[in-house]
Formats: C-alpha cells, sequence, structure tokens
C-alpha cells in the first residue's frame, strides 16, 4: 500500500509539472503603481481584446496564468485609478513556462525587463537591428528638412535613392536575422511585421527554411497565408 502510495504522489508530481510548463505564468512588478487596472491584451483577428485583468491596490507586483497554443505577440496596459488608459504599452512574445516583466510606472514600456521567453529574448535582438536603420533614416530625413524649399533635383534623387537603399537594407537584414533563427516562431512573425513588401522569392526562402512545428505555429500558418495571396496578386515575382 505505502509503495502504491508513493507511486501516486510521483505520478501526481509529474502530472503538476508538465501542466506548469503547458501554461504561460507571468509574474512581475511596476514600481510606482500604486492604484490601477493591469491589462493583459492580445489580438485577435484584427480586434485587440483584454484576455485577463488584475486589479493593484498597494501591492504592485502581478501574475497572469494563460494557456498560449502557441507563441505570440501580447501586450501589457494600465488603466490608471481615474480610468485613463495609458499611451504606451509592453509588447513581448508570450510562450508557456515562467515568464517575468518587470518596469516602472513612470517609463512603462521602455524600461521593460522580460525574461523567460526566447522567442522575446531574440524578438529584442532584431530590435536593435532594427533601430540602426531607423536612425540612418532619421538621419536622411533631417537632411531633406535641412534642404527645405530648394530646387535641387540632384540631391533629392540621391537621398531617394538611399532611403530605397536603406528600405531594401532593412528587408535584407530581416530575412538573413529570420533565417538564423528558423527554429524559432519570432522568425515568421519578423516576416510578417517587417518584411511582407519585400520580393517575394525571400519569403518563400525564408517559409521554406522553418522546420515543421514553426510551419505550424500561429505566425507560420499566416506566413504561408500572406505568401499564397501576394502571389495571387502580384504581378512581378
Amino acid at each position: 500500500m505505502r509503495h502504491f502510495l508513493s507511486i501516486a504522489t510521483v505520478f501526481l508530481s509529474l502530472i503538476g509539472c508538465s501542466t506548469d510548463t503547458e501554461m504561460m505564468n507571468l509574474t512581475g512588478n511596476v514600481k510606482g503603481l500604486k492604484k490601477g487596472t493591469i491589462l493583459l491584451q492580445k489580438f485577435e483577428d484584427t480586434v485587440l481584446v483584454t484576455v485577463d485583468s488584475l486589479v493593484v491596490d498597494g501591492n504592485s507586483n502581478f501574475s497572469f496564468s494563460e494557456k498560449i497554443e502557441s507563441p505570440e505577440i501580447y501586450y501589457l496596459y494600465i488603466r490608471l485609478k481615474d480610468g485613463s488608459l495609458r499611451d504606451d504599452r509592453i509588447t513581448f512574445f508570450a510562450e508557456n513556462g515562467d515568464l517575468n516583466i518587470k518596469t516602472n510606472l513612470k517609463n512603462f514600456g521602455s524600461a521593460a525587463v522580460v525574461t523567460g521567453s526566447e522567442n522575446d529574448s531574440i524578438l529584442r535582438d532584431y530590435n536593435k537591428l532594427k533601430q540602426r536603420y531607423v536612425a540612418k533614416n532619421l538621419d536622411l530625413i533631417e537632411q531633406r528638412l535641412k534642404k527645405g524649399k530648394k530646387s535641387d533635383d540632384s540631391l533629392e534623387m540621391d537621398l531617394s535613392q538611399k532611403q530605397n537603399a536603406l528600405v531594401s537594407s532593412k528587408y535584407l537584414a530581416t530575412i538573413n536575422f529570420a533565417l538564423n533563427n528558423k527554429n524559432q516562431e519570432v522568425a515568421p512573425y519578423l516576416i510578417l511585421s517587417e518584411a511582407y513588401n519585400a520580393n517575394i522569392k525571400y519569403l518563400d526562402t525564408v517559409y521554406n527554411a522553418l522546420l515543421p512545428k514553426i510551419k505550424d505555429s500561429k505566425y507560420g500558418k499566416e506566413l504561408e497565408s500572406f505568401i499564397l495571396n501576394r502571389k495571387k496578386t502580384d504581378t512581378v515575382l
């Protein structure tokens, strides 16, 4: 009988551990938040919906448990005690397992530190790469503003060529980054969000390189559908 109980106890503990890994257990802290509501949100089709919420009253710690069918982008918002919704948000790549987000009320979105999500870590590495292209584009915009209304066709053409080359370079960098992370759900997400206007052959290259489980993920399926629609509408492939 004791032997049976020991086996049952081990079995139940294994079930408990398995269940934990099949849920996103999100914990965190918003330093400086005294009263308000933290909203956990995601897009369903094209509508942003609240999947869970937590009222904060003195304790700035929070926790959410959510079954993630396939790793995808989620958001954290704050509704303050006066009912107003903050403009900034925390965007993170949700996946099953233990995740943690620490931030502060003053710089809610920009100060967020996310741990526990491999896809999110890769996404943040990509965002650092993306910022280089954003900075270069801002420099070109500044050059245009300095030119003002002066008529200089050669300068205007040069700036346009540089901006077009910058867009192409960003697409290629994004595609290469996705190929280097073809075993993660973040790869098709980046193509859909950052390189959807790239030449269809590059989109095909990324999709064909994805592992089967990534092709079967939420963003993998969306990328496949997007490519099929592009092929129908594009006049030049």
